[in-house]
């Protein structure tokens, strides 16, 4: 009896297997017929129907559990049969797991062989087909009034037997699309060498396919390292304004803000980890009992401790921390002054106190003012009103992780109000989180996919860069980016003022830039106008224009111009460089010889290439992350973000998980390859614009200081 339920082996097939799987009257037969039709084909009818229909036309007989194995007999022999000579693909209207199911639900019992066989039997993958389509009675259906308990019971046998699916919804058109899409990814992961469980991890995550392959690509080939050209610099790629051109900008700005929707959109997923580095070092490596810290900071050649610990009364979070050790150590007074730090250090990051290390950068305190003290967050929502408002309203957009979220809300519902009050300005806060599809899959170092203690494929968060696609989803005319940590202590109006030039030469780029798009729709670019464009282009956009496009035809030529200028635009900040870790300024060669402006970062450069590694240090300028964005065309349609990055400049980092080293690709830099095929212009600023706080001793530098 035991033969009468074996399942043909892969081997001898070769073909992929998809089996139907669901309750009673939701459309498994349908999808099978559809997708057998699709594919060229065979499908597996359903074996009971036939066998228990004519035991009811007979003898009015419905089924019992003596017909269990019967049907499966049944059942497997169509599959084995049909399987043979199905072409590439088997659709199996139902299979034993399914009348496995079922005798455990009418006759709470299921043959030991049944049982045995439907949890054996293999299939490449499982559509689960949903309950969202009307029942339709027949003389075999019954419980019409159970689906949804029943569903879940099939869901739960899935998870339970460990078999690959996806549910299918929809009508009966949209199941066929999707299931086809699915179909021909699941065919593409397995020729990339994945396993169905690794398939539907991957489908659940929303992560495609094609870029799984670009990674793994990446990872064994290596990524094509920027071909810098030369530093771009004050007059050859970066515009410098006086002030009172900056003054002139601003004006322009306010003069004209009223026709954009404006909004800041401020990075802030991350937790303050780095900021903290050196004192979870020191709570980790101090030998409290045998050492002073001085002796640490010898031992260690520890250079930013001393700085903490000198500084420690300016920090604005120092009066806090200091009045909860107070309560917590009675005999806080009679302590040397070595345990003092120690423990301050120790309440400020513990878990169950301050976790200041686990908390996003966002919420923690940065300024001390008179009557109170600024978050990061607060900062922000206070320069919104000063820069990125528009009548009478100001969006803010913070990027968060997910976890971070309510901490967010929570601070800013509560200091929101008195702010639109005192400025008379409505500010509309919203959020987004990094979407899981942006994640990376992680390799081993002979590039295999990583995979963890559960043998799952590992996926990290594709980094910075996976930020366009947040981007793109907005609704703006213009968007002011800045990071969470780039704040400064008062002067904020003057800081503003630069933001609002940056914002004024992006609007008045874009006015010209749709002058001259409408223009070319209209058919009204002649030969003396085109080279009064191809000027504009050259001298205010810093577009390389090839030797090859003054070959082309006039038509071509207009063309291409239109290609050109149909872009996002960008205007960035850029402040001297002073030392500062982080991407510049350059013109850098793409693959196809095309000269831009691009921010590089030192990674993407070959440092072993003497040339390469001389016009890298040339850099003049540093990228302080001020960024205003024109991200809808001269049609007022939006641009699809996505569409203008550069995928061969990211990254490949190594890093070290469950104890193990990995290799893991983080996705291009949100203001590097992911907007690499924007226009963009680069105007010097101040350095009172970049203020940054990576580590917590930034705190204490005058822009953070009362």
């Amino acid at each position: 009896m035991e033969k009468n339920l074996r399942q043909l082996s892969r081997e001898a097939t070769e073909i992929i297997k998809i089996a139907l799987f669901g309750p009673e009257s939701t459309g498994k037969t349908t999808l099978a017929i559809q997708l057998a039709e699709y594919y060229k084909t065979k499908w597996v009818p359903e074996y009971a129907r036939e066998y228990l229909q004519e035991k009811w036309d007979i003898d009015k007989q419905i089924c019992s559990i003596d017909d269990m194995l019967p049907i499966a007999f049944g059942q497997t022999k169509l599959e084995n049969e049909s399987a043979l000579i199905a072409n590439k693909y088997l659709f199996c209207d139902t299979n034993l797991l399914v009348t496995k199911v079922f005798s455990e639900v009418y006759y709470n019992y299921c043959d030991p062989l049944l049982d045995q066989a439907a949890r054996k039997h293999e299939y490449d993958l499982f559509f689960l087909t949903d309950i969202d389509i009307p029942w339709e009675k027949d003389d075999l259906r019954d419980r019409p009034n159970e689906r949804e308990s029943v569903f879940a019971i099939f869901k739960q046998s899935l998870i339970d037997n460990k078999k690959p699916f996806v549910i299918l919804s929809g009508d009966k058109k949209l199941r066929l699309k999707k299931a086809v899409a699915i179909i021909n990814d699941l065919t593409k992961a397995k020729e990339m060498g994945f396993s169905s469980l690794d398939f539907v991890q991957i489908y659940e995550k929303g992560v495609s396919l094609k870029n799984i392959q670009q990674q793994l690509d990446f990872f064994r080939n290596g990524i094509t390292k920027s071909n810098l050209v030369g530093p771009a610099t004050l007059f050859n790629g970066i515009l410098k304004l006086s002030e009172i051109h900056f003054h002139e900008k601003a004006v322009f700005f306010d003069e004209n803000k009223s026709n954009f929707k404006l909004e800041k959109f401020v990075p802030a997923s991350g937790a303050a980890t780095r900021m903290f580095k050196f004192l979870l070092a020191f709570l980790k490596d101090f030998d409290f009992e045998n050492e002073t810290i001085n002796a640490y900071i010898n031992r260690k050649k520890e250079t930013e401790l001393p700085v903490f610990i000198v500084g420690l009364e300016k920090f604005p979070f120092f009066e806090t921390v200091d009045k909860k050790l107070r309560q917590e150590l009675v005999d806080f007074e009679f302590l040397h002054r070595d345990y003092k730090n120690y423990y301050f250090i120790k309440l400020l990051l513990a878990p169950d106190y301050f976790n200041f290390a686990g908390k996003p950068k966002g919420v923690l305190p940065f300024h001390r003012y008179e009557n109170h003290i600024y978050t990061p967050v607060e900062e922000h929502l206070n320069e919104c009103l000063h820069y990125a408002n528009s009548n009478s309203n100001s969006n803010l957009h913070f990027t968060v992780s997910e976890s971070h979220l309510t901490q967010f809300q929570t601070m800013i519902n509560a200091v929101k109000g008195n702010l639109e009050k005192n400025a008379g300005i409505a500010i509309h806060v919203s959020y987004s989180c990094q979407n899981e599809s942006t994640d990376t899959l992680a390799v081993d170092y002979e590039n295999n996919p990583f995979r963890d203690e559960n043998g799952k494929l590992f996926f990290r968060p594709g980094g910075h860069g996976a930020l366009i696609e947040n981007l793109n989803n907005l609704d703006a005319d213009i968007n002011i980016i800045k990071n969470i940590d780039n704040l400064i202590q008062n002067n904020v109006a003057k800081n503003s003022l630069y933001k609002k030039g940056l914002a004024g030469i992006l609007i008045e780029l874009q006015q010209q830039v749709f002058k001259y798009l409408h223009a070319i729709d209209a058919d009204k670019i002649q030969q003396e106008e085109s080279e009064e464009v191809l000027l504009f282009l050259q001298e205010k956009l810093n577009i390389n224009i090839p030797n090859s496009f003054y070959q082309l035809s006039f038509e071509d030529k207009i063309t291409e111009i239109k290609a050109i200028l149909n872009k996002p635009i960008r205007v960035c900040g850029m402040v001297k460089n002073e030392g500062e870790a982080g991407g510049g300024p350059f013109w850098v060669k793409d693959k196809n010889g095309s000269i831009s402006l691009q921010i590089v970062e030192s990674s993407q450069v070959d440092l072993l290439d003497d040339n390469q590694r001389e016009i890298l240090n040339a850099s003049t300028h540093f990228n302080p992350v001020d960024l205003v964005c024109g991200i809808k065309n001269y049609k007022n349609e939006k641009f699809d973000l996505t569409q203008f990055v550069d995928h061969n400049s990211g990254f490949v980092v190594e890093k070290t998980t469950f104890g193990r080293a990995i290799k893991s690709y983080e996705l291009p830099g949100l203001w590097n390859g992911a907007m690499a095929k924007w226009i963009t212009v680069f105007v010097q600023v101040p350095l009172i614009t970049f203020n940054p706080v990576k580590t917590v001793n930034d705190l204490l530098k005058p822009a953070h200081q009362p």
